[in-house]
C-alpha cells in the first residue's frame, strides 16, 4: 500500500478500512532504514497513526503542519513524496532527518530543536490572515517540548489575540486508563463537534439575554462544563490561555483521530488536542526500552541488538565517571540537566547522589539561572548540555553567570561536527559564542584523559569556565590518574619541526597529529603541532615564541572561523606586536554544515588531517591552499 503513496492525494484516496495496515507497513519501512542508518526510532513509531491521520483530513501544504523538534516526521516524509528516497536518511547527500523548508514543500518549517512550534505555527497564521489566505495552520508538539517556556510564550500569545491555530499535544508519558480513555474520547469527539459548538454558543448568548439573572446562570452553566473537563482531563491550563481543549485521544486509533480532526477543522478560534501516544509503539524492543531507541545508531531489525559496538568508552561516558570520582571527594558539586541525564552520562551521577542531580526539563535557560543561584550558595554546579542546545541559554550565561563571575561550569558535549543529526545539532559556534564573554574560561581537550583533568580544572577555577568534548568514542589512550588541574591557559607541544607550526584545539589536535604525519611521511616537510587546550585565553607567550622560530603557522578547529580559535590566535598576536608571519585558518567557512557521517563531513568541509596537510604544504611552498 505505501509504494501506491507519492502525495497525500494518493492517501486520501484509501478507504478507511486499508489504513491500519497503512501503519503497519509505515512502521516497517521506519524500523527497517534506521536499523542501517540510525536516526529517532521511539519517537517516529509513536505517531504513525497521527500523521496518517493529520494528511487525510488537512489538506497539507495549502494546510499547513509544523512538526516540533521534527524527530518524529519520518511518516510525514514517506507521505509527501519522500519514499523513494528514505533509504538516504540522515546520509551525506540524502534526505533529512528533521523537516526542512529548502528539502520540500510539505515541510512548512524548519525544525531541530524543542519547543518552537507553536510560535512558528502562529507567526504564519498571522501572516495568512494579513495576506487574506485560507487554510489551516497545525503544530504538532510534545510533552516534552511543553516544559520550556517558549511553548507557554507562543500559547500566551495565540489566546490572547485569538488566532485560528491547531496544537496537537503528543503526549507519549501519561497513562490513562480504559474507562477515563474512553470518556476523555467520548467527550472530546462530543465537544469538539460543529454543531455543538454552535448551539453552546447560541445557548449561552439565551442565558446571557435573560433578564436579571442572565450573566449569571451562563457563568454557572460554564463552570458546571468546565468542572465536567477538568474532572476528567488537564485541560483546565490550556483553557487558561483561551484554548478550546480537546482530549486526551488516544493516538493510535485512526478512525478516532479522524473523526476528532474532522470536528476540529471546522473551528476558527485556538485549539489544543491532547493525543496519547506510546513511544515505540508496535515495535517490541522500542516499547520496552524507549530511552535508548529515541536517537539510536544502526542495530539488528529483528531483534533490536546493538551492531558493531566498539568497546572504546564514548566522551559522554568518561565525563559521567569523572564526575562520580569527583563528586564521591567534594560534596559540593552538583550536576544540572536539561532532560537529557541519558545523553549527558550523568546517570550514574543520579543512581548515586539522587539529591545532587537536577534535571530542569528542556529549559536550557532556567537551568543555566538556576546553577548561577546554587554557585552563590557556594555550590559547585556543573551545567551538562549539548553545544548545540546551549545556545539557547546565551543571555542566562552572559548576565547571570559572567557578569558576576560566578563559578559554574558549562561541560559542553556533543563539540564540533556530530554527524547524521545535521546543521540543527551541530556544535560549531560554541568556541565563538563563549569566548567573547568576559571573565569566561574555555578550553577543549583533544582526547578521554585529557578531558578528565579539564573536568578537574573546571571544578577547582572560581568563575565561569567551560569545557568542549565531540560526539563518540574516545581515542583508546592508556588511562591517566585525574590528580592534576591543567594550568589555566596553558598549551602543550606535541611535535616538534622547523618548516611549519600547527595550532589546534580540541578534536581537531587528532587531525593535526594525522597531518604531521602526512606531511612528514609523503613531503618531507617536518611540523611542531601545539595542542592549544585554551581558546580563552590562548597560550600568548608559547605561540608568540614559536611564531618567531617558525612564521608559517596553521591554525585548526572544528568551529566556525568567524571568531573561532583561529581568531583568537590572530588577536593574541597583534597584541603581542608578532606581524612577521604567514597564517592559514583551518575551520568551517561560513556556513551551516549539512548531515552525514563525520569523516565524510570532516572532508567535505576541508577540516581533517588531508585539508589540515595541504594548508600547511601551500604556506610552506608559498602556494595557494584550497
Amino acid at each position: 500500500m505505501l509504494e501506491q503513496i507519492n502525495s497525500p492525494s494518493d492517501l486520501k484516496q484509501l478507504p478507511r478500512s486499508d489504513l491500519q495496515d497503512l501503519a503497519r507497513e509505515i512502521r516497517q519501512r521506519i524500523v527497517e532504514v534506521v536499523s542501517k542508518n540510525g536516526g529517532h526510532l521511539a519517537s517516529n513509531l509513536g505517531v504513525v497513526e497521527l500523521a496518517i491521520a493529520v494528511h487525510y483530513v488537512f489538506d497539507i501544504p495549502s494546510d499547513k503542519l509544523i512538526w516540533d523538534v521534527g524527530h518524529q516526521s519520518y511518516t510525514h516524509k514517506l507521505l509527501t513524496g519522500r519514499r523513494d528516497s528514505f533509504s538516504t536518511l540522515r546520509q551525506f547527500g540524502g534526505i533529512s532527518g528533521f523537516p526542512k523548508i529548502t528539502e520540500s514543500p510539505y515541510d512548512a518549517f524548519s525544525t531541530g530543536h524543542s519547543s518552537t512550534s507553536i510560535s512558528a505555527g502562529l507567526g504564519i497564521s498571522c501572516a495568512r490572515r494579513l495576506k487574506k489566505e485560507d487554510g489551516k495552520v497545525l503544530a504538532v508538539i510534545g510533552d516534552g517540548s511543553m516544559t520550556a517556556g517558549l511553548a507557554y510564550e507562543g500559547l500566551n500569545q495565540a489566546g490572547g489575540i485569538h488566532k485560528d491555530l491547531i496544537v496537537i499535544l503528543n503526549d507519549n508519558e501519561m497513562s490513562i486508563s480504559p474507562n477515563v480513555g474512553a470518556l476523555s474520547s467520548l467527550l472530546s469527539r462530543t465537544f469538539s463537534a460543529r454543531y455543538i459548538q454552535e448551539k453552546r454558543k447560541d445557548f449561552g448568548e439565551l442565558l446571557r439575554s435573560l433578564p436579571r439573572i442572565g450573566n449569571d446562570a451562563y457563568q454557572f452553566a460554564k463552570r458546571v462544563e468546565e468542572s465536567l473537563k477538568a474532572f476528567v482531563t488537564p485541560g483546565m491550563l490550556f483553557e487558561a490561555f483561551n484554548f478550546e481543549y480537546f482530549g486526551p485521544i488516544k493516538g493510535h486509533r485512526i478512525n478516532q483521530l479522524i473523526d476528532i480532526l474532522e470536528n476540529i477543522k471546522n473551528l476558527d478560534e485556538p485549539v489544543l488536542l491532547h493525543v496519547a501516544t506510546s513511544k515505540g509503539h508496535g515495535y517490541a524492543p522500542a516499547e520496552t526500552n524507549p530511552v535508548y531507541f529515541h536517537g539510536v545508531g544502526c542495530f539488528d531489525a529483528k531483534t533490536g541488538g546493538r551492531v558493531k559496538c566498539s568497546t572504546l568508552p564514548s566522551y559522554t561516558s568518561v565525563f559521567g565517571k569523572t564526575m562520580v570520582e569527583l563528586a564521591e571527594k567534594d560534596e559540593s558539586i552538583v550536576a544540572v540537566t536539561a532532560a537529557m541525564p541519558e545523553g549527558t552520562g550523568l546517570m550514574d551521577f543520579a543512581r548515586k547522589f539522587p539529591d545532587r542531580l537536577y534535571d530542569v526539563g528542556i529549559a536550557e535557560s532556567h537551568g543555566v539561572t538556576f546553577a548561577a543561584g546554587m554557585a552563590t550558595e557556594g555550590l559547585k554546579p556543573v551545567v551538562a548540555i549539548y553545544s548545540t542546545f546551549l545556545q539557547r541559554a546565551y543571555d542566562q550565561i552572559i548576565h547571570d553567570v559572567c557578569m558576576e563571575s560566578l563559578p559554574v561550569v558549562f561541560a559542553i558535549d556533543r563539540g564540533g561536527i556530530v554527524g547524521e543529526d545535521g546543521p540543527t545539532h551541530h556544535g560549531l559556534f560554541d568556541l565563538t559564542y563563549l569566548r567573547s564573554l568576559p571573565n569566561m574560561v574555555v578550553m577543549a581537550s583533544m582526547d578521554e584523559n585529557e578531558l578528565q583533568r579539564m573536568l578537574l580544572t573546571a571544578i577547582n577555577h572560581p568563575g565561569p569556565i567551560a569545557l568542549r568534548y565531540p560526539r563518540g568514542k574516545a581515542t583508546g589512550v592508556a588511562p591517566e590518574k585525574v590528580d592534576q588541574p591543567i594550568p589555566i591557559g596553558k598549551a602543550k607541544v606535541l611535535t616538534r619541526g622547523d618548516d611549519v607550526l600547527i595550532l589546534a584545539i580540541g578534536y581537531s589536535v587528532l587531525e593535526a597529529i594525522e597531518a604531521a604525519k602526512i606531511l612528514g611521511q609523503e613531503k618531507d616537510i617536518h611540523a611542531t603541532v601545539v595542542n592549544a587546550r585554551f581558546v580563552k585565553p590562548v597560550d600568548s607567550e608559547l605561540i608568540s615564541e614559536l611564531i618567531g622560530k617558525i612564521p608559517r603557522v596553521v591554525t585548526v578547529e572544528e568551529n566556525l572561523l568567524h571568531g573561532g580559535f583561529g581568531s583568537a590566535v590572530l588577536e593574541a598576536m597583534a597584541e603581542c606586536g608578532v606581524t612577521n608571519y604567514s597564517i592559514s585558518r583551518v575551520g568551517i567557512r561560513d556556513t551551516f554544515v549539512t548531515h552525514g557521517a563525520k569523516d565524510v563531513l570532516r572532508a567535505h568541509y576541508g577540516v581533517d588531517a588531508k585539508a589540515v596537510a595541504e594548508a600547511a604544504e601551500a604556506l610552506y611552498t608559498g602556494k595557494q591552499a584550497r
